[in-house]
This record gives C-alpha cells, structure tokens and sequence, in this order.
C-alpha cells in the first residue's frame, strides 16, 4: 500500500518535537543543559521532507553528516531518501560551543514492487549510448551542486501540471529476480505540448540545448536549501540557465523526448542526494 500526499509541505500543521535529544556540554557533562525544543512541519517518512526552526543559539547544523543551511529565522531543510533507514541523526551546535543531538524515527513505506520471474532487464547499452551519457550526468551532478538564493523550498508547491498519474515515485520492477531501477519522480500524463509551471520559485541550473539519451529535454530548478526539480522529456524548454522563475510561470512544454513510451511529465525531486516523493510535498493532484 502507498502513503497518501496528505497536506502539502507549507500547509502541514502538525509540530512535532519528538526524537530523543541528548545535549551536552563541550568539555564537561556537569554543565550539561535541558535541550532547547525544534520544530518540524512535515512527514517523517521514506521520500519526505521536514522544514525545521532551530531554537535561539544554533549556530550550524548537519544532518547525516551533511551540512544544513540556517535561514536568518532559523528555518531549515532535511528530507529521507526513498531508502531511507528508520532513525536520522540531527546534530546542532550552539554559540556557547554545546552541542545537542536528535534521532528522528522515519516511517516505512511499502512501495508498489512488479515481479517479473521470466522476463531479464534491458539488454546491454549500446556503445553510442555509453559514448554519451558520461557527459550528460556529468551536466546533471554539475547542476545540482550550484547554490543559489531561490527562496522556493519556503512555499507551497504546487503540481507543475494537472492530469492523470502515470507512474508512481518508488515503484520498481523486478526482473527473473534482479532488481530494476526505481521510479524517481511522479509521471503526469499530459498531451505534447500541454505546458508546464513552475511548481515553486526557483533557479534554472539546467536547460538542455539538445536531447539527453534518458531524459529527453531536461530542465532543471533549484528551490534554494539544496532542493531541486527536474522535468523530463520535454518537448520545449522556454527558460534559460540562470533564469529565475516565478511560482506558476510557464517553464516548458510535455514532450515524449528520451526514453518515453509517449507523452508525459516526469517530476522529480531531489534534497543534497536524495530522492523525494513530489505528492507528499504538493499533496494529492487536484480534480
């Protein structure tokens, strides 16, 4: 069974505090304090996000090891990977040198899996296909380390296109026993040439001049915090690199370009390497 979208990132009202804080005092656990309460809005589960306010004094943050923006009201960004285990380590450290650690329980999901015993995975890529993918992740990982001041991770996203769901982020196929890649994003079946809106303000940080091998006309968004959204197989991109764009502001068009069996729109999401499910930030798609 699949986990609704529910409420969307921004519209959530439930704050939760839990997890186990465990503070102390950098040199001596005599000085050890009460820990100072954070506030989440959110779902704690595999393909969610969290926004978080730190409480006054924090000066840094990391989350799994990774460094976590702070914006000047003290909000901040952290997500679970679609294989996200079920406990994630939030670190804070205070101006005063204490450091107060939290374990955030993620909840399970149970993911839409095919079997297929008698059927093996695509055949071997072809030697044009390897000559040119190199060069387009290269493009892709080069986009997502670009940092720039879109204030879109704070808003209520919105879907980028309305119709019927396709594909599902987290279904997977498996093949005589080995198993396939998962879905990455959610599909949205749209005629060519059905326009796309930006779900979020955002960057763009990728505007494909020509068609990649997978994606087809790929563009790409940055919502700021480390948040990210690709669109693939385009028929049109209408925005350009280093662009900003407006929540709502039409982006491109619903193509079938790269590998697509026809015309959709696929949305994917990604925070600092991890893949996130787009309904749970946008909540179900509208009637």
């Amino acid at each position: 069974m699949r986990v609704a979208g529910g409420a969307s990132l921004a519209a959530l009202i439930a704050v939760l505090s839990g997890g186990s804080m465990v503070p102390h005092a950098i040199g001596s656990p005599a000085q050890a304090v009460a820990p100072a309460p954070f506030r989440y809005e959110g779902q704690r589960i595999q393909g969610g996000i969290l926004v978080g306010t730190a409480p006054a004094g924090v000066v840094s943050l990391t989350f799994e090891g990774d460094p976590v923006a702070l914006a000047p009201d003290r909000r901040f960004l952290i997500a679970f990977d679609r294989d996200a285990g079920p406990t994630a380590r939030l670190v804070a450290r205070f101006a005063d040198g204490r450091e107060q650690v939290e374990t955030l329980s993620v909840a399970p999901r149970a993911w839409q899996i095919e079997r297929l015993p008698t059927l093996p995975k695509v055949s071997q890529p072809s030697a044009e296909f390897q000559r040119r993918r190199p060069p387009e992740l290269a493009q892709i990982a080069a986009a997502r380390k670009q940092e720039t001041a879109a204030q879109g991770w704070s808003q209520r996203f919105q879907w980028p296109a309305i119709g019927r769901i396709s594909g599902r982020f987290g279904s997977q196929r498996i093949y005589a026993g080995e198993p396939g890649s998962y879905h990455s994003g959610v599909d949205v079946a749209k005629p060519t040439g059905a326009p796309i809106k930006a779900p979020a303000d955002g960057v763009v940080i990728l505007a494909a001049d020509s068609p990649f091998t997978l994606e087809g006309n790929l563009l790409m968004l940055d919502h700021g915090m480390g948040l990210s959204s690709a669109f693939l197989h385009l028929s049109r991109i209408d925005v350009k690199p280093g662009q900003h764009v407006r929540q709502g502001e039409v982006i491109g068009a619903v193509g079938s370009t790269g590998r697509a069996t026809g015309p959709h729109l696929h949305w994917g999401m990604m925070w600092k390497g991890r893949r996130l499910d787009p309904m749970l930030i946008t909540g179900p798609m509208p009637s």
